[in-house]
């Protein structure tokens, strides 16, 4: 079974949690980076989403 989520729900809920759990590490601040240019659309948004893809691409290759 194959399993959808939007980046945009994922790294929100992510960012949510790490606000609740009051994270302060390099992983939190990767999560709401990468949140807030999928939330906002903006210029850099083309090149973060495709650093994004080709790294979910990569992952799942390694199941291969």
């Amino acid at each position: 079974m194959i399993l959808n989520i939007s980046a945009v729900l994922l790294f929100g809920a992510a960012s949510v949690f790490a606000v609740k759990t009051k994270s302060a590490g390099g992983g939190a601040a990767l999560v709401l980076f990468l949140f807030g240019f999928f939330a906002a659309g903006t210029g850099a948004y083309e090149p973060i989403r495709n650093l994004v893809q080709a790294s979910a691409d990569a992952l799942s290759a390694l199941d291969n």
